[in-house]
């Protein structure tokens, strides 16, 4: 028998739920409409940017989808994830009857965030997969044609996209760290996920007033898309250092709040 609120019970609850099957639809839907947008335009581009390049083969198609989904699709999905299922089950008056189990509230928390935190990665692996299969299909399985010019083979390809995703998902933890800190404090889901969001558009709006100067180095999505250079002739796996400590940093502070937060919580509902 599972111990109750397990790591495997958790986990059922999770990918059960509604918002986790439409959440994954539209992961698998956007490739499509992607490629039916590029159907639809004139055809016409003959630059070097992400998008120009984007229906030369499977490899481009996946750079260019991982680049538009990473700063909002994913951020959202991580946020809800993440920060939605104990305001959830505090708005289905659930939450104070799965304490009364008795389950530790160090343990509840530490399900649900890791559950959380196993389907944000789960969505960026099965994008990077689905776009490369869908793009293969549509457009061929030509190495990637680089901007600066040049190409990459597919063993080259395939481990810096492994690298860029798994950048991708490091980059959304001080997001998904507020939403889980936010989804702690209150009873509606949709606040905590909110919250999250504004602190992304907050931190893109303050990293591009060149005012503050250094200052925005500690913004938490300053270093946001500094994968893309891993899709050079001589990429710099160095350069993704300060923004995976920095996304640590922030989702250290944030969960340790949420813990604190809720250890000392009445939780009424």
């Amino acid at each position: 028998m599972s111990r109750p609120l397990s790591l495997r019970v958790e986990l059922r609850r999770q990918v059960t739920r509604p918002r986790t099957r439409w959440s994954l639809l539209v992961l698998l839907v956007l490739p499509l409409v992607v490629v039916a947008a590029f159907a639809l335009g004139d055809g016409d581009s003959e630059g070097q940017t992400f998008a120009d390049l984007a229906t030369t083969g499977a490899a481009n198609f996946a750079l260019f989808m991982l680049l538009i989904s990473a700063e909002l699709l994913i951020l959202i999905l991580a946020a809800l994830f993440v920060g939605d299922p104990v305001p959830a089950e505090a708005s289905w008056s659930s939450l104070r009857y799965l304490l009364i189990a008795p389950v530790p509230r160090a343990r509840l928390l530490t399900s649900k965030l890791l559950v959380g935190l196993a389907l944000t990665a789960v969505a960026v692996l099965l994008l990077l997969v689905w776009v490369l299969v869908v793009g293969g299909v549509v457009y061929g399985w030509d190495p990637l044609s680089l901007s600066v010019g040049g190409s990459l083979a597919w063993g080259e390809v395939l481990s810096r996209l492994a690298v860029g995703a798994g950048y991708v998902f490091v980059a959304q933890l001080p997001f998904a760290a507020v939403a889980f800190w936010m989804g702690v404090r209150t009873d509606a889901p949709l606040a905590a996920v909110g919250v999250a969001v504004i602190a992304a558009i907050v931190s893109s709006i303050l990293d591009a007033l060149s005012a503050l100067g250094d200052y925005r180095r500690a913004l938490p999505n300053h270093y946001a898309r500094e994968w893309i250079g891993l899709f050079t002739l001589e990429p710099d796996y160095a350069a993704l250092l300060p923004g995976v400590l920095w996304a640590l940093l922030y989702a250290t502070v944030f969960i340790t709040l949420g813990y604190r937060h809720f250890a000392r919580k009445d939780v009424l509902s």
